[in-house]
């Protein structure tokens, strides 16, 4: 390992998380009975201009009014580069102390996060908190891609960044009018057989900005998180972006719709099988330890220290999601 050590966010189950508007009240309680891991109330993209200002009103009522159990609390505010967002911040974390996260939309530079840090922290000091509000930030477009790394550096808020496809391929200028998913045209063809019959295998456009995200964040002790997937009639579809962001190191998924929480926590939730074999790695392996091996082998396949770090992973999620 190397000697600069890795800062840990702090830990936080998050395999699924809910947007929900913050103009549609009527929305909160369901919300806050569901099973999602976090919920957060939208005042961007969800909200039209003239129904800003009620939103933060909606929004700052529910979050000291509905009792939302142990679920983690998070507001997305406007951008930057609008007049909203300064008023977002400012009377959602002088008057609701239930908030745990503010979600930055469209981050491009670490010079966004240092502001909205200053922000915060003065807001914190000023009122005599004692909770530190975290960061989530977005990375959906080309800029927040090509400074992916400095922003996961940029605070010490810092928890996860999110994957958010849908601006993201409008600023890579993407042909693809979807949201999330994959693309018939974004295939290869095999050689021909000795038939003349070639096979279309389609491949995930998306793979190698998530996996980039997925480093900066890993690197930076932060949690990854696969944003929305638009098509909330496909649940297979879902559950198929939802593994492939899994195998790559994501910890969850956004549900843009109440049936698709029960699909991230499914899908980002290690199974009875994998728990079951982590414990058993951990045991051989203290075994082999305690007789002066290394590596020694389980059902068949070498493991050694590095496995360990694999089990120990899922052992401490399954652990998580117990207490939760």
């Amino acid at each position: 390992m190397s000697f600069h050590p890795i800062e840990q966010a702090p830990a936080r189950l998050n395999r699924s998380e809910l947007a929900v508007p913050g103009s549609q009240p009527q929305m909160f309680e369901k919300a806050a009975d569901s099973d999602v891991d976090v919920i957060f109330l939208d005042l961007e993209d969800a909200v039209a201009p003239d129904e800003k200002a009620q939103a933060r009103k909606n929004i700052i009522k529910a979050l000291n009014e509905i009792d939302w159990g142990k679920k983690s609390m998070s507001i997305r505010i406007n951008g930057l580069d609008t007049h909203y967002m300064y008023r977002d911040v400012v009377d959602i974390v002088e008057q609701a102390e239930r908030l745990d996260l503010i979600m930055i939309p469209k981050v491009g530079t670490a010079a966004d996060v240092y502001a909205i840090d200053m922000l915060v922290t003065q807001i914190e000091e000023a009122k005599g908190y004692k909770k530190r509000i975290g960061f989530e930030h977005i990375i959906e477009t080309a800029l927040g891609m090509q400074n992916v790394h400095e922003i996961a550096a940029a605070s010490k808020r810092n928890e996860s960044m999110h994957f958010g496809v849908a601006d993201y391929a409008a600023s890579m200028r993407a042909r693809t009018t979807v949201i999330g998913g994959v693309n018939e045209n974004y295939a290869v063809l095999t050689d021909p057989d000795s038939e003349g019959k070639r096979e279309t295998h389609w491949g995930d456009m998306w793979h190698y900005a998530i996996s980039r995200m997925v480093v900066a964040c890993r690197a930076n002790g932060l949690r990854p998180i696969d944003g929305p997937f638009g098509d909330f009639s496909d649940p297979d579809g879902y559950r198929a972006a939802a593994y492939r962001a899994a195998v790559i190191g994501c910890e969850g998924k956004w549900a843009i719709h109440p049936s698709q929480i029960a699909l991230a926590n499914e899908v980002m939730s290690p199974s009875d099988d994998e728990i079951d074999r982590a414990q058993r790695i951990i045991k051989a392996m203290a075994e082999a330890e305690a007789a002066g091996k290394g590596a020694v082998s389980l059902d068949g396949r070498l493991i050694d220290y590095a496995s360990i770090r694999q089990a120990e992973v899922l052992v401490e999620k399954a652990k998580q999601i117990a207490d939760a």
